[in-house]
């Protein structure tokens, strides 16, 4: 039996990647149209973000790691997805 905290954070992280997919698909389909650089590095930085929410939650509930590992490894793709939007950006 899922406990009700458990059940909010499945909810949450599942919209937080369900979001992170359509606007990952919606900067790709801008670079497809534009074909700019720069939408192209929005929807890599996206993409590496959404994979860090994504990551996280397969290895936690599925991988049997340490919550604190988990989080270290998502702020790692977080942080990589916001390198590359920051770069993005600056050009």
């Amino acid at each position: 039996m899922v406990d009700t905290t458990t059940a909010i954070l499945l909810v949450v992280r599942t919209l937080v990647l369900v979001l992170g997919i359509l606007i990952t698909y919606y900067s790709f389909e801008a670079y497809r149209r534009t074909g700019t650089y720069y939408m192209r590095n929005a929807a890599i930085g996206f993409g590496i973000i959404t994979l860090g929410v994504f990551i996280e939650g397969v290895l936690f509930e599925f991988g049997g790691l340490d919550l604190a590992l988990v989080h270290i490894i998502e702020s790692v793709a977080i942080g990589l997805g916001f390198i590359v939007l920051l770069i993005s950006l600056r050009r």
